[in-house]
C-alpha cells in the first residue's frame, strides 16, 4: 500500500485533489485517534506523539506541517514547511492561516457518521476548522487511494494466499469425510484446527480462526467455531466455512473466502435451492462491477451491494440477508477501502483500480445458513479479477 516511502509523493496526492475536485487534505491526529491518517503518512503505532499535528496539502503549493513545541521532529520525514506551537491559542491561530482561503479541505469525516469507518475527526475538531470558513469534506476516497490501493508486490502475495486459501476447503473435505467414516462425526472444531495447521504450513497467518458452521450454525453470520448447542459434523448435514488468511509478510494482504459443503449425496432441495439464489445475488454483484469498468463510468460500493441485493429480496430472502455484500480487503480482512454496502451504510466511495474487496452475499435461515464468498480485485487497466478459483458453481458433496 502507498506511503511516503514507496511511491506516496506530494504530487500523486494534488493529482488527486484535482481528480476529486478537492482544494486541500487536512491530516490530522491525536495519540492514534486517526488511524487512517497515520497509515497514509506512514506513521507507526510505535513512533506515534502525544500531542495534536496536522499535515496539510493543498491542491497546489508546498505542504504545511503543524507541531508541538516537545516534539517538533514528529513529521520530519514527510516534505513542506514546518510550523510549531506550544500554547492552544497559537495552534488555533496558525492552523487557520495554514487553511484560510481552502474552500473545501477534506478530513477523515463522514457527514451524519454515515460512514463510521472514515469517521475518524472529532466533531469539535472539524467545527474548528469550519469556523475559519473552509467547507469540511470526506477524504474517504482519498484515504483508499493512498492506503487501501495495492502494489504489485501485494496483488502478487494476495495471489499467493489465495492459492493456499483455495487449497484449504479439498483438505477440509477430505479430512471430513475421513474423520465420519472412522467415526460417524467431526466436530467442527477439529476441521478448524486441521486448517489452521494447513495455514502454518504454508507460511500463512490470520486474526483469527475459521468460522466451520454445522446446520444452524451457519445460520450466525459471525458464528464462533464450536460454541453451538450442535456442534458434531456427519452425514445429512449442511456446512458452511468461511476462512481468511495471509502471507507472513509485511507487506502481506488477505485472502478471505466462503464455501458451502453437504455430508452426503443426495444435497436436499430447500439449501440447494438457497444456494442458487445466493450465487445469482454474488454473480449480479460481479457483473456490476464488470459492466462499470468496461463502460469506464464510475462505481461506488453502495451500487454493488445493491446489485447483490435485488436479487435476493426478489427472490423472497431479503429479510435473511443481514449484512452488506463485501468489505474492503487489505493487510487487515476488514481493509480502509470502499465496502460494497447499502446495507449498515451508504457506501459512496468508489471502487477503485488496485483495490481488493470481498463480495459475499448470504441468506441465514434458522435450520442452515448459506454464504457464497469470493475476492474480487481490479487492475491498474480495469480489468476484473475474481481470484482464488473463481466462484462455487454448486454445494460441494462430501462423499461418506
Amino acid at each position: 500500500m502507498n506511503d511516503f516511502t514507496d511511491g506516496f509523493s506530494i504530487d500523486a496526492v494534488q493529482a488527486a485533489l484535482r481528480d476529486f475536485e478537492i482544494n486541500g487534505w487536512l491530516m490530522y491526529d491525536f495519540r492514534g485517534s486517526n488511524v487512517l491518517a497515520c497509515r497514509v503518512l506512514n506513521i507507526s503505532e510505535e513512533s506515534l506523539g502525544t500531542r495534536r499535528f496536522f499535515y496539510f496539502v493543498p491542491v497546489e503549493g508546498e505542504p504545511v506541517k503543524l507541531v508541538h513545541r516537545i516534539e517538533t521532529d514528529m513529521l520530519d520525514h514527510l516534505p513542506g514547511e514546518k510550523q510549531v506551537y506550544l500554547r492552544w491559542e497559537t495552534l488555533e491561530e496558525k492552523l487557520q492561516k495554514i487553511v484560510s482561503g481552502t474552500p473545501t479541505v477534506a478530513m477523515e469525516y463522514s457527514p451524519r457518521n454515515a460512514n463510521p469507518y472514515v469517521s475518524r475527526v472529532d466533531a469539535g475538531t472539524v467545527e474548528l476548522i469550519r469556523s475559519f470558513g473552509c467547507e469540511v469534506v470526506s477524504s474517504g476516497d482519498l484515504v483508499q487511494q493512498f492506503e487501501a490501493t495495492w502494489s504489485d508486490r501485494q496483488w502478487e502475495l494476495h495471489l499467493e494466499a489465495a492459492r493456499h486459501t483455495d487449497a484449504a476447503f479439498p483438505l477440509a473435505w477430505d479430512f471430513l469425510a475421513e474423520e465420519i467414516r472412522k467415526n460417524g462425526s467431526v466436530e467442527e472444531s477439529a476441521v478448524c484446527d486441521r486448517i489452521m495447521q494447513h495455514f502454518a504450513e504454508n507460511n500463512m497467518t490470520t486474526y483469527h480462526p475459521p468460522i466451520v458452521g454445522v446446520g444452524p450454525n451457519g445460520g450466525l453470520p459471525h458464528y464462533e467455531t464450536g460454541t453451538g448447542k450442535i456442534t458434531a459434523i456427519k452425514q445429512g448435514d449442511p456446512l458452511l466455512i468461511d476462512l481468511w488468511a495471509k502471507i507472513d509478510d509485511s507487506d502481506g494482504v488477505y485472502s478471505d473466502l466462503t464455501r458451502m459443503a453437504y455430508v452426503g449425496e443426495d444435497v436436499p432441495e430447500d439449501f440447494a435451492k438457497v444456494f442458487e439464489i445466493v450465487a445469482a445475488g454474488r454473480d449480479a454483484a460481479i457483473d456490476c462491477v464488470e459492466s462499470a469498468f468496461a463502460e469506464g463510468r464510475v462505481l461506488q460500493g453502495w451500487e454493488v451491494d445493491q446489485a447483490a441485493r435485488d436479487v435476493i429480496t426478489e427472490a423472497g430472502y431479503g429479510d435473511a440477508f443481514r449484512h452488506r455484500t463485501g468489505h474492503s480487503i487489505g493487510r487487515e480482512t476488514h481493509g480502509n477501502g470502499a465496502n460494497m454496502d447499502n446495507l449498515e451504510t451508504r457506501e459512496e466511495r468508489r471502487v477503485l483500480k488496485r483495490t481488493c474487496f470481498s463480495i459475499e452475499p448470504g441468506i441465514y435461515l434458522t435450520e442452515f445458513g448459506v454464504r457464497s464468498e469470493v475476492n474480487v480485485y481490479i487492475d491498474d487497466a480495469g480489468e476484473v479479477h475474481v481470484t482464488a478459483g473463481g466462484c462455487q458453481k454448486e454445494v460441494h458433496r462430501i462423499m461418506v
